[in-house]
């Protein structure tokens, strides 16, 4: 296992991280599909949980650089929706989108090995997040644990894997480049995101997904309750 010295500050990646993003979005579109289905059952009947996400991909990639609220870009992706269904209804987009986020904030819940790493790690370091997403600390908990925290919303849209996103982490922290270490689960996102901002990066592989030559991380953990003993 990779060690990794001089580090004084660790940011997190959120979403597929510390929580489980995606199960908990696929439920709350699951809900979501039961509530169109009360206004337009035949309509709603041509629709499955993985056409909404890909109508939801498809939204993010056209807007991405021209709106940065996801709360904006979740509330046209249900409007691209209806569209594509032949039922275009803006206030039934607005209904739809205010019962998803009823129900995705109703399933957020931090992976096990969370709060014991937090807490063990704070006295030593000092914790950030960096995410691309919306999921903020407070939601879960975490303010009294989390010493910055940077959303790529809230920074004109910049995303990992843009090395901007990471120069702004360095200066919330207060740190160099080799003195911060970014966990998070993607190699694409997170890892090659760090490495580009010649930041120290660990992997997060809770699925044991198989590694990618061309993107290596500084370390790989499995669990969160393995980052102390490579620090």
């Amino acid at each position: 296992m990779s060690r990794l010295r001089g580090i004084k500050a660790i940011a997190f990646d959120m979403d597929g991280t510390l929580w489980d993003f995606d199960a908990a979005m696929r439920r709350a579109l699951g809900k979501t599909l039961l509530e169109l289905q009360r206004f337009e059952p035949e309509a709603a009947a041509t629709l499955d949980v993985d056409r909404v996400v890909a109508i939801r991909e498809r939204v993010e990639n056209k807007l991405r650089g021209v709106v940065s609220d996801l709360n904006e870009i979740r509330l046209e992706s249900f409007k691209q929706v209806l569209r594509e269904i032949g039922r275009p209804d803006d206030a039934l987009a607005s209904r739809l989108c205010d019962v998803y986020l009823t129900h995705r904030s109703a399933g957020k819940k931090l992976f096990d090995d969370v709060l014991p790493t937090l807490d063990a790690l704070k006295h030593r370091y000092t914790l950030g997040l960096v995410s691309n997403g919306n999921s903020y600390a407070e939601h879960f908990g975490l303010e009294g644990l989390i010493g910055f925290a940077v959303y790529a919303q809230d920074h004109g849209g910049v995303q990992k894997p843009d090395p901007a996103l990471f120069h702004i982490a360095l200066n919330e922290a207060g740190c160099s480049a080799r003195e911060l270490v970014h966990v998070g689960d993607s190699l694409e996102i997170d890892v090659a995101g760090a490495r580009n901002a010649g930041v120290k990066s660990v992997w997060l592989n809770r699925n044991g997904s198989g590694a990618r030559p061309d993107i290596t991380p500084d370390a790989e953990i499995a669990s969160l309750r393995e980052l102390g003993q490579i620090l």
